[in-house]
């Protein structure tokens, strides 16, 4: 009797044991059959291989299809991107992947480009439309003229979300960008980022012109050295008071001042003080430089992105700026903000000390605002220095600078989902093993475990069956 218990204890166990066995058996061969997008996470620091909320919004709103094309010979593909291309295909049925092997298609991507296509470059066409991304507009080279250092990012989520919105586009936004006193020209990273953001630029002076041309969707005013006139302030201000929208970058000037062009803002109760601002606050400067600004990101929803980053903004050579009252129908926002230790130096330029002397202006002071009408949606957004997007400073904000601006830009032309996407520094080391490792991985999850598991559960029945027999 306590032989046949027993017997059929470790049946019992044994078929207990293959039913698991079988259960990991079907798992295993559905979770293979899986799209990697579902099967795999990202644990990188950087998150590598995940899709960002902007550009679900971008797919999501998709109503025609597109087709992004991979140019790669076999055996020759590069995993990070694959992994990104399989994130697109399973986020909308509007989107498919195609591969084109250069070798069986050699004439295919004369169409798109004269450039010579290198492996892993991709097309991204929907109708007549189509955009060609390089792959080294993908993996993206910077070099630092401060280090001496190469770094590498990955750009494929930005160079294929910009591709997807510009095909399915026919309209992108257009900026002007007022000329006539001294601009500087727009800075490399900058003018990048606004191609990469299909954002189209002309320039334009308004001493030629009776009005901002209609199809403007913003106008930049960058960096100033001399004012503007008293007429073009008014074209100005009527743009603006007709629903029109304006960025505006402009600091400190070396000889002179900016009265008609700073009167824009005066005219909403903003006052600007005609010196350079230094905060003796250790928290809001940078480089013991009491000039290149850190100043306090007030929360907007220009600015959140980045707070919710922990990024900061470095703002060099800055004017301040008073918000007061105003008995226009505007709301006025801080966006940047000096500490209660900040002071405007008279001096300007030609400051010899940053200790607080005789004429210079009591802060805190606002280093950026948002003025917005209330009845034609007429927006200005004004950062009180010359040198926000210069390379060098964004750089040394980490990108915050360019972002910052990029955020304004989405804010002025209705765009507030897009901001930019960022790419993904390459600088972490892999865990990196050789095909035999990985071999033995393999054989070690799914041939070793279960063995050992079923030994275990042998054992376990020898053991109750020795000891019934023992009573």
């Amino acid at each position: 009797m306590k032989n046949k218990t027993a017997l059929k204890g470790g049946t019992y166990s044994i078929v207990l044991t293959a039913i698991v066995l079988a259960i990991l058996v079907v798992v295993n061969i559905f979770a293979q059959a899986l799209p990697s997008s579902v099967t795999q996470y990202d644990i990188s620091s950087t998150k590598l291989y995940s899709i960002s909320s902007n550009t679900k919004v971008v797919v999501n709103a998709l109503k025609e299809d597109v087709t992004i094309y991979w140019v790669v010979q076999n055996g020759k593909e590069d995993d990070v991107i694959e992994k990104l291309l399989d994130k697109y295909d399973a986020l909308s049925d509007h989107i498919k992947v195609v591969k084109k092997n250069p070798d069986i298609y050699p004439t295919f991507t004369q169409k798109y480009t004269s450039d010579e296509v290198a492996n892993n470059s991709l097309i991204v066409e929907c109708g007549d439309r189509n955009r060609y991304i390089a792959y080294s507009d993908i993996y993206v080279s910077n070099g630092s003229m401060y280090t001496g250092n190469n770094s590498t990012s990955f750009d494929g989520e930005g160079a294929i979300t910009s591709a997807i919105d510009y095909v399915v586009n026919s309209e992108q936004p257009k900026m002007y960008i007022l000329n006539g006193h001294g601009e500087a020209e727009l800075s490399t990273t900058f003018s990048n980022q606004l191609t990469k953001e299909n954002i189209e630029t002309e320039e334009f002076s308004l001493l030629t012109s009776n009005e901002v041309p209609d199809d403007a969707d913003f106008v930049l005013i960058n960096s100033p050295a001399s004012d503007i006139s008293e007429e073009e302030k008014n074209m100005l201000e009527d743009y603006f008071n007709n629903g029109g929208k304006l960025l505006v970058m402009a600091g400190p000037v070396e000889s002179g001042d900016l009265p008609n062009l700073y009167s824009l803002l005066s005219d909403y109760g903003v006052k600007s003080d005609n010196g350079v601002v230094v905060d003796t606050d250790h928290d809001h400067y940078a480089f013991q430089a009491p000039y290149i600004l850190m100043p306090t990101i007030e929360s907007s929803d220009i600015t959140d992105p980045l707070l919710d980053e922990n990024y900061y903004a470095i703002v060099p050579i800055a004017r301040g700026l008073k918000v007061g009252n105003t008995d226009k129908d505007v709301n006025v926002t801080s966006l940047l903000t000096t500490s209660d230790e900040a002071y405007s130096k008279a001096a300007g330029y030609n400051l010899t000390t940053y200790d607080k002397e005789d004429g210079d202006a009591d802060g805190p002071f606002a280093l950026g605002v948002d003025v917005t009408q209330n009845e034609n949606d007429g927006q200005m957004i004004w950062y009180a220095s010359s040198y926000l997007v210069d390379d060098t400073y964004n750089s040394y904000s980490s990108g915050a600078n360019l972002d910052l601006v990029m955020n304004s830009i989405s804010a002025l032309v209705g765009q507030r989902d897009a901001v930019s996407i960022r790419s993904k520094s390459l600088q972490y080391n892999y865990l990196t093993i050789s095909d035999s490792t990985s071999s033995i991985l393999k054989l070690v999850m799914i041939g070793v475990f279960p063995i050992v598991y079923l030994a275990v559960g042998i054992v376990i029945v020898v053991k109750r069956r020795r000891a019934n027999e023992a009573c």
